[in-house]
């Protein structure tokens, strides 16, 4: 077994990136106190996000939606404008033969046919599918539902849904109750981020908007409001099973060392989304840790159980020191060392965390750098 796993301490000032039910910023309680909390969700999607805005990463980023059938239309008719009414019947029944036992229903658009939960496909997935529909003469069966569903059940598109899928689908899994066969287990894992400190209670932003054609003589805000934030530093942490990994991908060493770095660069860089137009809280780690284990994943998360005080050098610097202490002491106590370590940091973290007498960071290098490296482990270790 290798796995990869990626340690990140990040810095965030005020933001609400991530909401619950209510709006306010989610927390959770560690170590029996209050902090500040990212889902994995809101982090895996960030991820999925920048892989579909990368054009290097694109062919593999992959679509999450009820929208198969529209989404699938759309890509046939850029291709055939001919098709024009007919094409998001020829969609439904696409979905309907790569997702078998998925049931579609009326949607809230033009009553078109959505599928009853998300289904996640790859964007390559999709250019397949619309390569084999593109020179088929289905408009002229289109108008007959079941014809329609026999011609394309008889290109055998359920295929593609098994096979050669996407880099996230193969990093991030699928479940799909109803079919089962279509079924991929997750080649990565991420953890909720959670702040290395003590945080209290969210605070508020009250505002207020002005009415730029009030005249002169009308008084008051426009519009009155309030939003909640938190500030915090962060520890993110994620493990990618090389294993896994490999074998969503049908066995191509190459292609999930590919993606294993690829993710690894992406979930260190990536930002959610939420409430960013009214933050632009876009920061990026102040320290990354990546690590090639052939043990297990390790989260580092028990450096911070007792919350990290703000002394005078800031809460970033005690963050990494508890982080680098506490990967030290938990591979002695259980005899264990990772195959190898890159740590990527500003020269000024360095000074400071050395003021800490418990620790002293090895050397840093780049991001590029680290990533190089731990391609080449990654290789070594899986024989390529």
């Amino acid at each position: 077994m290798t796995f990869l796993d990626v340690h990140v301490i990040q810095s965030v000032p005020p933001a609400n990136l991530n909401r619950d039910e209510s709006g306010s910023p989610k927390t959770a309680t560690y170590g029996g106190v209050l902090r500040a909390r990212v889902s994995s969700q809101a982090w895996k999607r960030a991820v999925r996000t920048a892989f579909l805005d990368d054009p290097e990463l694109a062919k593999d980023g992959g679509i999450r939606t009820k929208q198969l059938p529209q989404v699938i239309a759309d890509a046939l008719t850029a291709r055939r404008p001919d098709l024009g009414e007919h094409a998001h019947a020829i969609g439904a029944a696409a979905t309907s033969a790569l997702f078998k036992k998925v049931k579609l229903t009326s949607g809230k658009r033009d009553d078109r046919k959505v599928t009853e939960y998300l289904l996640f496909l790859g964007q390559e997935q999709i250019e397949r599918v619309v390569d084999k529909l593109e020179g088929e003469d289905l408009e002229t069966v289109a108008g007959d539902e079941k014809a329609l569903q026999e011609r394309i059940a008889a290109l055998k598109l359920d295929e593609l849904g098994v096979k050669g899928h996407a880099g996230a689908v193969a990093l991030f899994g699928r479940m799909i109750a109803d079919a089962p066969e279509l079924n991929v287990d997750a080649a990565c894992q991420v953890a909720h981020a959670l702040s290395t400190h003590q945080i209290t209670a969210d605070q508020f932003d009250y505002f207020t908007a002005v009415d730029d054609e009030s005249r002169a003589d009308e008084s008051g805000a426009g519009m009155i409001g309030s939003v909640e934030f938190n500030s915090a530093t962060l520890y993110r942490f994620a493990t990618v099973s090389l294993r896994d990994l490999k074998r969503n991908l049908d066995g191509e060493t190459d292609r999930a060392l590919h993606l294993a770095t690829a993710f690894a660069r992406t979930f260190a860089t990536s930002m959610p989304t939420g409430k960013q137009n009214s933050f632009a809280a876009h920061t990026r780690p102040d320290f990354i840790m990546l690590s090639v284990r052939k043990d297990q994943p390790v989260s580092l998360i028990g450096a911070f159980e007792e919350p990290v005080k703000a002394p005078e050098g800031g809460i970033v610097p005690a963050s990494v020191a508890a982080l680098a202490t506490y990967h030290k002491q938990q591979d002695d106590m259980y005899g264990t060392a990772p195959v190898m370590s890159a740590m990527v940091y500003p020269a000024w973290l360095a000074e400071r965390v050395r003021n800490d007498k418990r620790t002293d960071l090895p050397d840093a290098v780049t991001l590029d750098a680290a990533l190089a490296s731990v391609r080449a482990c990654l290789a070594q270790q899986l024989g390529a």
